[in-house]
């Protein structure tokens, strides 16, 4: 009898405290981070595509009807220079960034074309990346590191993910 006795008051502790626990692991304390969105959104603009990584925020924003791509550093809420990414004859499709937001891989339209790129900031210079067998990029991500890159293509109407290993 001692030993069902027991096994009665482990249940009822059981009903007690599981849902108690649980009850924690549902809630949410999950917030927009208003200031920093009402410092850097602009109402007027529209963005798409974000990749965060670290302190860095890339997205792709529509001003004034041109697509561009625009970095973010979040710690110090200021946008970043981006020297010879943003061109007027080209349409930026998808972004993203490394953790340390020295790289950014990038597929845009240019003319009738759709370029996977590879921006590196500190030197301003461009890299097109070829895709082998050929194939039409479409969403991209680089990982923490910025020399690994994972990118949707088509070939032959078919999705695939190609994952490209960079070079230094």
């Amino acid at each position: 009898m001692k030993l069902n006795s027991f096994f009665h008051k482990q249940l009822w502790l059981y009903l007690l405290f599981v849902p108690l626990g649980l009850g924690g692991c549902l809630r949410t304390d999950i917030r927009p981070m208003y200031g920093l969105n009402d410092a850097l959104f602009k109402p007027s603009n529209s963005y798409r595509e974000p990749s965060l990584a670290r302190q860095w925020l890339v997205s792709l924003v529509s001003y004034q009807g041109k697509e561009k791509i625009e970095m973010i550093d979040v710690r110090s809420r200021r946008r970043v220079a981006l020297p010879g990414l943003n061109r007027a004859d080209s349409q930026p499709i998808s972004v993203s960034v490394s953790a340390n937001g020295s790289r950014l891989a990038l597929v845009r339209q240019r003319e009738d074309k759709t370029e996977l790129l590879i921006y590196r900031r500190s030197l301003g210079t461009l890299q097109r990346i070829e895709l082998t067998p050929k194939g039409i990029p479409r969403r991209v991500s680089l990982d923490n590191t910025g020399r690994v890159l994972a990118v949707q293509v088509s070939r032959e109407g078919k999705w695939d993910i190609e994952v490209i290993r960079l070079k230094s």
